[in-house]
C-alpha cells in the first residue's frame, strides 16, 4: 500500500498528495562505534550482502516478536545505531488529516512512539518510526487501520529524526505497514538515511519493526 508519509513533523502529508515522494535531506551526520571498530555512515552496497530477504522476515519476525529489535535487524545484516522513545496519553495532537478527525471523535487510548536508526558496516543506513496506538477495543482498532491504511487520510505523525542527531528526513509512505492485534494498532515506517538500502530491504524493515511489542 502506498502512502505519502512526510511534511515538516514527519507524518503523512494531507488528502491530494502523490505516493512516491523522495526523501529530504537524507545524509546522516553519525559516527557510531559498534563491534570493534568504528562505524562510520554514508555509503555502499543497495542491499545487504549475502541476504535472503524471505528468510530474513520469517527468521526476524520471531526475533521482533520477542521485543528483540537488534536481533531482527541481525537477520537484515544490519544493527540498531541509535533510538529513542516517547509515549503520549492522547493522539490529536500527534497526528493529522482525517486521522486526525478520527480521534478528536474516536479518542485512543495510549500511543507509543519510537524511532530507531539501523545501519550496516559498509556505511548504509535507515531511520525506522514504530507507532503503538492503543484503543478501548479491538473494534475502535479495526475501524482506526481500516481509515490509515488509504493514501492521503493523514498519519500518526513519526518522531522528529532529529532527536536521533540525524538530519530532517521526510517520510515518504513507500515502505509502510500496519499490523492490529486485539485493541493496538502497530504502524512502521522506514526510509533510506545514508548511503544505498534497496526498496525491498526497506520494506522488510518495516515488516519487522510491525512486529516489535510496546
Amino acid at each position: 500500500m502506498k502512502r505519502r508519509i512526510g511534511g515538516p513533523q514527519g507524518g503523512s502529508d494531507p488528502a491530494g498528495g502523490k505516493a512516491g515522494a523522495v526523501v529530504a535531506a537524507g545524509v546522516l551526520a553519525l559516527s557510531v562505534a559498534a563491534g570493534s571498530g568504528g562505524l562510520s555512515l554514508g555509503g555502499g552496497a543497495v542491499e545487504p550482502a549475502g541476504t535472503n530477504l524471505t528468510k530474513a522476515k520469517s527468521e526476524g519476525r520471531k526475533s521482533a516478536r520477542n521485543g528483540d529489535a537488534d536481533g531482527a535487524w541481525r537477520h537484515l545484516n544490519m544493527r540498531t545505531l541509535k533510538r529513542t522513545a516517547k509515549p503520549a496519553l492522547e493522539c490529536v495532537s500527534h497526528s493529522f488529516g482525517q486521522v486526525r478527525d478520527h480521534f478528536v471523535h474516536n479518542p485512543c487510548k495510549s500511543l507509543d512512539r519510537t524511532l530507531f536508526a539501523i545501519g550496516d558496516e559498509r556505511g548504509n543506513a535507515a531511520v525506522v518510526s514504530v507507532a503503538h496506538v492503543g484503543f478501548r477495543s479491538r473494534r475502535d482498532a479495526g475501524e482506526f487501520k481500516k481509515l490509515i491504511d488509504v493514501h492521503g487520510t493523514g498519519d500518526i505523525t513519526p518522531l522528529a529524526t532529529p532527536l536521533l542527531d540525524l538530519a530532517d528526513i521526510r517520510f515518504t509512505g513507500l515502505h509502510y505497514r500496519s499490523r492490529s492485534e486485539g485493541g493496538t494498532v502497530v504502524i512502521a515506517e522506514a526510509e533510506t538515511a545514508s548511503g544505498q538500502v534497496s526498496g525491498e530491504v526497506l520494506d522488510a524493515v518495516a515488516d519487522l519493526a510491525s512486529w516489535l511489542p510496546r
